[in-house]
């Protein structure tokens, strides 16, 4: 994480609590791996010696071998897309592209956030991290996020309590709204899709209601005014504008909504190069050496996240191997059929239950569902719409709290997981409208 801004106040807060947080995410993702090998074996036992089962335990073995080459051979392959995206990204943020966007937001924003007064710093950096987050620009909206919360917290009476203003900021930020969703896209170019932006339109409609469910509920929790003039205006426009959207797909045919989805995709996609090019020169911005650095943050990325995958992916393969997933996917597919549900989304899912514990792990299941199925199977593709459509809630939570010395975090969690439970129904129904 870019750490050059930081105040030194700040700084401090965070290398404080920094060993805290990683311990708490090292801790869950340590169990749920542990869960992986340890499930695995039992299983497998309990098939070789009731069921006499001799294939099992060599099925298990090979997984790794496979799982481990997959992951590298994956995440090497990422590093010349990444490398573009990372250096588009560095040229819109030179070129003031997220002031801009903070700009068109800050007047929905101040009706949001009332308990912070007309003004004050904090309401600078929330409007410049959530702009940041919708860029997909990690690495500027972490530390303006914890500058925000630094500044929330001078505010708050309460300092081992979440304020009003805390909760909504990171229900904002659990529910995962992203215009671009760089990394999806890129994994699914690596995985072999036809068209890696096909899932563009609808991560961004999925995200949208899962960012408008965390905005309802906690403005219900909190008793913000959402018949309030300014939130009607933009949220009812922005529901407005995304019902015409589905309304005009819905028209179509499964064939032409398919070339018509991925048309669009990819025009606004290369209208947004464009518009970043065109932000940079306007600033004066040397946008090819801003690419350049930016390029340079990918392949080192591409070249960190090998162990993970490397681990993540080998734990999902034994978990596989040994029939632990059939079973689990089995219960809830009977489960789901009993209501008279179809259940074709049923093997994505654990995408979706993932994605609120660990963004890797979650990865590792998207890489998982479409290196089973297919990156352009149903569940392939359903798979990283729930990756693209919520947040790592509860490692947000963690950190963002950590960092001030929040203990008691109210409603917080309620309402970060009804926006992505709102985020995971939408994504099912909008990806069997797109591609059922």
């Amino acid at each position: 994480m870019c750490c050059n801004r930081f105040s030194l106040p700040l700084q401090h807060n965070f290398q404080t609590y920094q060993n805290y947080i990683v311990g708490i995410y090292i801790m869950v993702l340590n169990y749920i791996w542990i869960a992986f090998f340890v499930v695995a074996f039992v299983i497998a036992l309990f098939r070789l010696v009731v069921m006499g089962d001799l294939e099992v335990f060599p099925a298990m073995m090979d997984s790794t071998f496979s799982s481990s080459k997959t992951a590298f051979e994956i995440s090497l392959g990422l590093t010349g897309v990444l490398a573009l995206w990372l250096g588009i990204m560095k040229i819109g943020e030179r070129g003031g592209v997220v002031n801009v966007l903070a700009r068109l937001l800050s007047p929905l924003f101040v009706k949001l956030f009332p308990s912070i007064p007309k003004g004050h710093p904090a309401t600078g950096s929330i409007f410049m991290n959530i702009a940041a987050n919708m860029l997909g620009l990690d690495n500027a909206a972490t530390p303006l996020g914890l500058k925000a919360m630094e500044q929330m917290q001078e505010l708050n009476t309460k300092k081992d309590t979440a304020s009003d203003a805390m909760i909504m900021f990171l229900v904002m930020n659990t529910s995962g709204l992203t215009i671009i969703p760089v990394s999806i896209m890129v994994y699914r170019a690596q995985m072999g899709a036809a068209q890696p932006t096909d899932i563009f339109i609808p991560i961004l409609l999925a995200t949208f209601f899962s960012t408008l469910a965390g905005i309802v509920v906690t403005s219900l929790y909190q008793r913000i005014n959402l018949l309030n003039r300014t939130i009607l205006l933009f949220l009812g426009g922005a529901c407005a504008l995304v019902a015409a959207i589905i309304w005009g797909f819905g028209q179509l045919d499964g064939e032409t909504m398919g070339k018509v989805s991925t048309t669009a995709a990819n025009i606004l996609l290369m209208t947004i190069i464009v518009a970043f090019i065109l932000a940079g020169m306007r600033k004066k911005v040397n946008v090819y050496d801003a690419f350049v650095e930016g390029a340079k943050d990918g392949f080192t990325t591409a070249v960190r996240i090998i162990p993970y995958l490397v681990a993540i992916l080998v734990g999902i393969g034994v978990f596989r191997a040994s029939g632990a997933m059939d079973m689990l996917i089995g219960g809830i597919r009977y489960g789901v059929a009993a209501t008279g549900m179809d259940t074709q989304f049923v093997e994505a899912l654990p995408t979706a239950l993932m994605k609120p514990l660990s963004g890797s792990g979650a990865r590792g299941m998207m890489v998982d569902a479409m290196t089973t199925y297919g990156a352009d199977s149903f569940v392939g593709r359903l798979a990283c719409v729930f990756q693209g459509s919520t947040d790592t809630t509860f490692y947000i939570l963690a950190v963002y709290f950590g960092s001030v010395g929040i203990r008691y975090t109210r409603h917080a969690v309620a309402c970060g997981l009804l926006a992505d439970l709102a985020g995971i129904i939408a994504a099912i129904a909008i990806c069997y409208m797109f591609f059922g």
